[in-house]
C-alpha cells in the first residue's frame, strides 16, 4: 500500500494561532504527512497567542514523535521546495489562520512567498484550497478577493465557530471550526457531535 500524500499547511500572521495548533495535532493523530510552511508572521502570532515561540516548541505542543514521523518543514523563502511545483504530488492545502494579505496575493496571483506560490499551486492544478481567515469586519477589499477565490475553486472558511452545541469551554470552539476544515479536506475526525447525530452517535 502507498503512503498518502501530503496536505500542505500552513500558517500565518492572522489571529487564530490555536486553531492552526488544533488542526495540524489532528492531522498528526490520523497519520495524515504534513508539509508545514510558517511565515515569520505566522511564526510571531503563535508566540503571541499560544507561547509556541520555536519550531521545536510546536514540535512538542502537536506530539513529537508523529511529528518526526509525518512532519515536513519548508521555508516561506523557499520558493523552488516541492509545494511550489505542480508536479509535485499533495492532495491539497490548508492556510490556517490566513492573513488577508496572504487573500490578496493569492487571489491576484502575486506569489511572493512559499506560502502564496503553493496556493497558486494548488488553484492551477485543481487541487483543494482552504482558506481560514479571521477577520472582522470585512472591508469590500477583503470581501472581492474571498469572491475571486471561491470563483477559481478555493473554498473560504471564515472562523466563525457556532453555539448551536452549547460549547462550554475555548477548546470546543477551536475543535468546531477545525473539524469544519478537517471535513473541506476530506480528512476522517472524531471532533464533536454532527446535527443530527444521536447523543451516543458522537
Amino acid at each position: 500500500m502507498s503512503a498518502p500524500l501530503p496536505i500542505v499547511m500552513a500558517i500565518t500572521g492572522a489571529s487564530g494561532a490555536p486553531y492552526a495548533v488544533r488542526l495540524l495535532q489532528q492531522l498528526l493523530v490520523v497519520r495524515q504527512p504534513v508539509q508545514l510552511i510558517v511565515s515569520s508572521h505566522g511564526l510571531r502570532l503563535l508566540r503571541t497567542e499560544t507561547d509556541i515561540d520555536s519550531q521545536e516548541t510546536l514540535r512538542v505542543a502537536v506530539g513529537a514523535d508523529a511529528w518526526d514521523a509525518l512532519v515536513t518543514v519548508y521555508d516561506d523563502d523557499d520558493r523552488g521546495a516541492a509545494p511550489a511545483s505542480g508536479s509535485a504530488r499533495n492532495r491539497g492545502m490548508v492556510i490556517c489562520p490566513c492573513s488577508m494579505g496572504t487573500v490578496s496575493a493569492i487571489s491576484q496571483g502575486t506569489s511572493r512567498s512559499l506560502v502564496e506560490r503553493a496556493a497558486d499551486v494548488a488553484l492551477k492544478e485543481r487541487r483543494t484550497l482552504v482558506l481560514v481567515p479571521r477577520e472582522t469586519p470585512y472591508s469590500v477589499i477583503h470581501l472581492e478577493n474571498m469572491l475571486r477565490l471561491t470563483r477559481a475553486g478555493a473554498v473560504v472558511l471564515p472562523a466563525s465557530p457556532g453555539f448551536y452545541h452549547r460549547p462550554s469551554a475555548i477548546a470546543e470552539l477551536v475543535d468546531f471550526v477545525v473539524a469544519r476544515v478537517l471535513d473541506q479536506l476530506g480528512v476522517e475526525h472524531q471532533l464533536g457531535k454532527r446535527w443530527g447525530d444521536a447523543p451516543d452517535d458522537a
